[in-house]
């Protein structure tokens, strides 16, 4: 067996046996899955459905801020970032801070902004589009040093300055793929949104935790339905806006 499938190998079993796994107890477990499964889909209660949709909006809300956010500040950034717009002391320098904020998860650094801002949706959303700016940026970059149309050398050809060059030359190019990774960013944005209301931004995720908590898992089990079905409604429409989107491009 080679050195390549013998160190994986290795690291998953310290990994696995650094879990503390009880392996007693893993014969239980499909017998306990089913009978939560039971409990909240059994009969669901839907009496709670208006306030339901009413928190997953304001999630919704919160993802679309968010996503915005990101979006705003990460392009601009993104072509600085890129070579042969930028200097080469920034777009290091940007690289680094895109890298440093990708390493911070969405819920760090929602608890972070706890201590400033308090338990409201405009946390989360100010989380989302924090955290969002290190990735959003890296596709931002990454698809500017990659557009090869020929324009950007032919308007510094004439003199053209920098700005004329992402202007006319390179913005045209990127904008399909950069509309087409911003509703994406939208898309992870929605699911995440619900995690951070876990941890009290609001949204239908605080929704999830209280009644989980009260261990009401007929109302838990009306949300996972509410969230899973509108979130896959989501996903559908986008995923054809993106695919539209491209093949337009």
């Amino acid at each position: 067996m080679s050195l390549k499938k013998i160190i994986p190998a290795i690291i998953f079993l310290i990994a696995l046996f650094g879990l503390g796994i009880d392996w007693r107890e893993l014969p239980e477990v499909p017998g306990k899955v089913g009978h939560y499964l039971q409990l909240m889909f059994a009969s669901p209660d839907w009496e709670k459905l208006p306030r339901a949709l009413a928190e997953m909006w304001r999630s919704i809300a919160m993802a679309w801020i968010g996503s915005l956010i990101c979006v705003v500040v990460s392009i601009p950034l993104g072509f600085l970032a890129a070579f042969g717009v930028g200097p080469l002391w920034l777009r290091n320098t940007l690289k680094v801070f895109f890298a440093v904020i990708r390493a911070f998860p969405e819920v760090v650094i929602a608890i972070i902004l706890l201590t400033v801002t308090g338990l409201t949706p405009f946390t989360g959303a100010l989380a989302l589009g924090i955290s969002g700016i290190g990735q959003q940026a890296k596709w931002t970059y990454e698809t500017v040093e990659s557009a090869r149309t020929g324009a950007p050398e032919a308007i510094r050809a004439v003199g053209g300055t920098t700005a004329t060059v992402v202007r006319w030359g390179l913005w045209p190019a990127c904008v399909p793929a950069l509309l087409s990774f911003a509703l994406y960013r939208f898309e992870i944005s929605i699911r995440t949104s619900a995690v951070l209301g876990i941890v009290g931004a609001g949204g239908i995720g605080s929704m999830l935790a209280n009644y989980t908590n009260y261990r009401q898992w007929e109302v838990v089990g009306m949300l996972l339905i509410v969230m899973v079905g509108i979130t896959m409604i989501i996903d559908a429409i986008s995923g054809r806006l993106r695919r539209s989107i491209m093949q337009q491009a």
